[in-house]
Order: C-alpha cells, then sequence, then structure tokens
C-alpha cells in the first residue's frame, strides 16, 4: 500500500508557528508523513520537528523551492554557486528532519523568467548544479524527486519528457522524479501517457487539484491516475497538496484569492478519504476477467 501523507503549505510556509495540535490531528486522522516545506537552513529547528514527528508516530517528507538568489540556470555564477550551497544545506535540513525525500522544483528560481525558452547553456548550468547536489545528497542518504511545474511558475522544465531528459542528464542515482497531477493536467497532452513516461524514475507524487482544492471536488479524472498507477506498479509515497487564502504570502504566490475549501483539516480527511477509495477500488479484481479495474 502506498503511504498518504498530507503537505503543510495549508497551515504553513515556514514551520516555524506551534504545530503540536495539526501533527496530532494528522496522525490520528490516519495519515502516514507530513510533507515539510524547507524554506530556511536553521539545523536545531529542523531536528527538533523531527523528534516531534517522530514522538507521533509520523514519517516525514520534504520539499523546497529556489528563489531567484538561488537559482541554478542564473546567468550569474556566483548566483548558481549560491545556489548549489544552499540547496546543499536544505539537503541536510531534510536529514536532521528524519526525511530520505525532499522534492520540488529546486533546478531553477521559482517565478524568474528571462521571457525567453530556456537555452542549451541554462539547461547545462543546472544539470551540472544539480549533479553536485545529489552528490551530496546521497552522503546523507536523501533522494532528490525532481518537479516539473506549469509555464506560469518555471520555464526550464514544464513537462515529463524535460523531466525525464533532466534527470537522464544528471545521470545520479540519488536525483529522481516527482509528479504534481495540477501541473500535468495544465501542460500534458495525457496524463496516463507522463505517468508512463516518468515510471522509471517516479519516487513521489502529490495529488492536487485542478483549483488547489480538495482532491476529488474538481475536474481531474483522478480514476484514470490511480488506474496507471496502478497500471506501473507505483508503490512510493502520496502527498495530497493544496493551498488556501492562508499563509497570506503564499496564497499571493499561488494566486489564491477565494476560499477553496471549508478548512485545512477538512481537506485532509476528505482527501485522505478520497485517495483510500481510489486506491482500493483500481486494485480490486474484476470478477470477470481477473483484471484490475475501477468500479
Amino acid at each position: 500500500m502506498n503511504k498518504v501523507g498530507m503537505n503543510m503549505f495549508v497551515w504553513t510556509m515556514t514551520m516555524d508557528e506551534d504545530l503540536s495540535d495539526t501533527l496530532s490531528f494528522l496522525q490520528t486522522n490516519g495519515f502516514d508523513f507530513v510533507e515539510m516545506p524547507i524554506n530556511d537552513t536553521n539545523l536545531a529547528k529542523w531536528q527538533r520537528l523531527g523528534h516531534q514527528a517522530k514522538a507521533l508516530g509520523l514519517g516525514v517528507q520534504t520539499c523546497t523551492i529556489c528563489g531567484p538568489e538561488y537559482s541554478l540556470i542564473s546567468s550569474d555564477e556566483t548566483v548558481r554557486r549560491a545556489g548549489i550551497d544552499y540547496l546543499k544545506q536544505v539537503v541536510d535540513c531534510a536529514a536532521a528532519v528524519g526525511s530520505k525525500l525532499l522534492m520540488g522544483p529546486m533546478y531553477a528560481g521559482f517565478k524568474t523568467f528571462t521571457g525567453k525558452p530556456a537555452t542549451a547553456e541554462e539547461w547545462n548550468w543546472s544539470v551540472t548544479g544539480m549533479r553536485e547536489v545529489a552528490e551530496h545528497a546521497q552522503t546523507k542518504d536523501v533522494t532528490l524527486a525532481i518537479e516539473y511545474l506549469n509555464r506560469f511558475e518555471i520555464y526550464l522544465l514544464t513537462c515529463a519528457d524535460e523531466l525525464v531528459g533532466y534527470i537522464e542528464e544528471v545521470n545520479h542515482p540519488n536525483c529522481r522524479a516527482a509528479f504534481d497531477t495540477f501541473h500535468a493536467n495544465m501542460e500534458e497532452k495525457s496524463v496516463a501517457d507522463a505517468l508512463r513516461k516518468v515510471a522509471p524514475y517516479l519516487v513521489h507524487v502529490q495529488i492536487s487539484e485542478n483549483d488547489r482544492s480538495t482532491p476529488g471536488q474538481g475536474h481531474i479524472n483522478f480514476d484514470e491516475v490511480f488506474s496507471t498507477l496502478n497500471e506501473i506498479g507505483y508503490d512510493g509515497p502520496i502527498a495530497i497538496e493544496a493551498f488556501g487564502p492562508n499563509p497570506p504570502e503564499l496564497a499571493a504566490a499561488t494566486h489564491i484569492f477565494r476560499p477553496m475549501f471549508e478548512s485545512p483539516e477538512q481537506l485532509a480527511v476528505d482527501g485522505l478519504a478520497f485517495i483510500k477509495i481510489k486506491s482500493e477500488r483500481v486494485k480490486e479484481p474484476n470478477r470477470v476477467t481477473g483484471q484490475s479495474a475501477l468500479v
């Protein structure tokens, strides 16, 4: 069975608040892990949060982004160097909190555009930098799960084909693929084919609705998503990712201007129930053919 987690973005962007009640709520309601965003490199803080989650029996995975000051495709060599060094520190924090998986669009600056397609030089800068980060991640037993975004958030990797090409060029066992249904729904001609494309490298899946609300309450074809995950034999972690009006700085970055759900807690409960139903149904044998089928 896939382990199911909840991304903390609907509660926090920094993990600086007292989240004891939230973590306890998620564990009590059946989540296997939480996905914590890392936006600072305070090792002591991440060690403390790791102990807190472990005491509750919650696993931890992590995610991160890079701002323009840490972009691996900057034309400024000092910025690229700063990005590599920063990501190495983020890897250290991921290890400190007990996470063996660090996911996100780490290969370029988030919402940092030139107004032009990515160049071969930018691609090579990022690949070279990411290989160095992956080498460091290997020493910490952390795997990088690279996530492509939609064209309005980044421009280096925006589809499965580009993601696979990137991972193959980085060519390191600690650099693998993440898949987010929100971005795939926008950018792929076939979400199922995109999943099949990344399957050899896939280590993390984010279930995110087309409007960033509760999974199953939008228009993404999750029957197809879960059927394809079953087809490719994906048994890795699945996390719910959603965004709401809080925290306000994250709402501004993700362009959330109206409430998408009753409360983060209700979204988590309903989203988990939805994922469990879809995961169980897709694996039920068809009584006539003996094949797995959605019902």
